[in-house]
Order: structure tokens, then sequence, then C-alpha cells
């Protein structure tokens, strides 16, 4: 048990600014279980942005504007924009179209291009449309849906981790990536056998709108990891980072769609 709570220290230090000043040994069995907590860290994250959307909704005279600004604005914070950096990188890199190795190098150049900024205006556009529009028709299916917006994004984290060779043999991806092993990821399935379990008591319709979520998700993964293989010869933490707020864009934007044609 104690290498598990190891392994969530890790996890939010590494992908949070929460202070936890906890010195914690970066063994392999400690990364290895921080990666088995990725799903609980996600849903963690996703109950912070639940819990504060119900309480501005509810307890607030804030306009749904407000509201959508201060939910679009809580995972850059809480992350401190770890994985945009990622997703900027790895556009710049993808954008150049050039070949695998100069793809590679131009992932590891502090510095960002156009491409760069470019993709993560029209990543954070996106998602603060869909936060906003969703705002607009909130029901608590909405609530309970967004919650599990990072979970699943997490999930695919831990997924292009174990499944996924790793395009270079340095940086955050291959530190993690050197304790990952396919085993780990039978944890994942409990995770979802549990919360299976429990959406069943908490209505059909909501079980359904979950398990779709994560079919999505699933589709994402098997489409990045053959793209990811082809574009940069395998995974970095960059390619990590980029992967899971694509994924998460989509979850927002299947959320978004279902107000239209699911729960409008």
């Amino acid at each position: 048990m104690k290498s598990y709570v190891n392994g969530l220290i890790i996890t939010i230090q590494f992908f949070s600014i929460l202070p936890i000043h906890q010195e914690v040994p970066m063994t392999a069995k400690n990364l290895e279980r921080a990666i088995r907590m990725f799903p609980l860290f996600g849903l963690l994250m996703g109950l912070t942005y639940g819990g504060s959307l119900y309480g501005l909704t509810e307890w607030t005279l804030f306009s749904p504007l407000a509201i959508a600004f201060f939910i679009w604005l809580l995972p850059i914070i809480l992350t401190g924009g770890i994985h945009l950096d990622g997703w900027m990188d790895a556009s710049d890199a993808f954008f150049s179209y050039r070949d695998q190795t100069k793809r590679l190098e131009i992932m590891n150049d502090p510095r960002i291009g156009a491409f760069g900024v470019l993709s993560v205006i029209v990543l954070l556009s996106a998602k603060f449309l869909f936060i906003y529009e969703i705002m607009l028709g909130l029901k608590f299916h909405s609530i309970v849906l967004i919650i599990f917006v990072p979970f699943f994004s997490r999930i695919v984290m831990g997924m292009m981790l174990a499944l996924v060779h790793p395009a270079k043999e340095t940086g955050l991806g291959h530190l993690f990536q050197q304790s990952c092993k396919r085993s780990t990821l039978w944890s994942y399935f409990i995770y979802l056998i549990l919360f299976t379990f429990i959406g069943w008591f908490t209505g059909i319709p909501i079980l359904l709108m979950v398990m779709g979520m994560f079919l999505v998700a699933l589709m994402l993964f098997l489409v990045i990891r053959k793209k990811v293989r082809k574009w940069f010869g395998g995974i970095t933490g960059d390619v990590v980072g980029a992967s899971m707020e694509g994924v998460e864009v989509c979850l927002w934007m299947m959320i978004w769609l279902l107000h239209y044609y699911g729960m409008g």
C-alpha cells in the first residue's frame, strides 16, 4: 500500500502544481505505481472540475461565460501547463513536415515556433467553446461526464507509456516508461469495472454515455499510436502530453455534441 501512496505522490508532484513536499524515492517500483495511479489522479482532477462547476453554478451569481472561463482556466493552473508545453513542441515538430530524426530535434528545442503557438490557440479556443456551450445547457449528466474527462485522458497516457515504444532514450517519458509494464494496465481494468458498477446505480443513461466516452478514448488511442509511430518513431514525454491534451479536447467535444443531439 505504501508504494501506491508513493506512486500517487509522484504523479501529483510531476503533473500538478500542488505543493506536496514529501520526498519519495524514484525507484522503479514507485514509478510503476505512479503510472497505475494516473487514472485516480485524473479522477481527482475531474472531481475538482465538477465540484467547482457545481459550486459556481449553484452558489454564486457569476454568468455562464465567467464560470466557463474559470473551468477552462482551472486545468491550466492545476497542471502548470505541462501538457500544453508538450502539445506545442509536438505541433512544431509535426508541422515541420521533416523526417523523424529532425522532428525529434525540433521537439528538443526549448523555443516555441509559430506552429506551436497557432496550435495551442486553436486547442484552447476549441475547449473554451465546448465548455461555454455546455454551460448554457448544463445538466446533472454534464457534470458527471466532465468528471470523467481527465480520468480517461490519463488512462490514455498510461496506455501510451505501456504499449508504444520510445522514440529516444532520454526525457521524462523514457523515465516513466522504463518502469512501465503491460501488466501495469490491469489496474486500469479494475478502475473501469468499479466505475461501471457505480455507474449502474446512477442510471443507465449516464452509464451508457460514460461507456461511450471510454470507447472514444480507446479509438483515439489506437489512432494516435499508429500516427506517432509514423511521425516520430515512437513516444517522448512531449508526445504523451500532446496526446493527453488531444484526447481531452475530443472528449469535451463529445460532451458538447451530446448537448445538441443526446441531452438537448
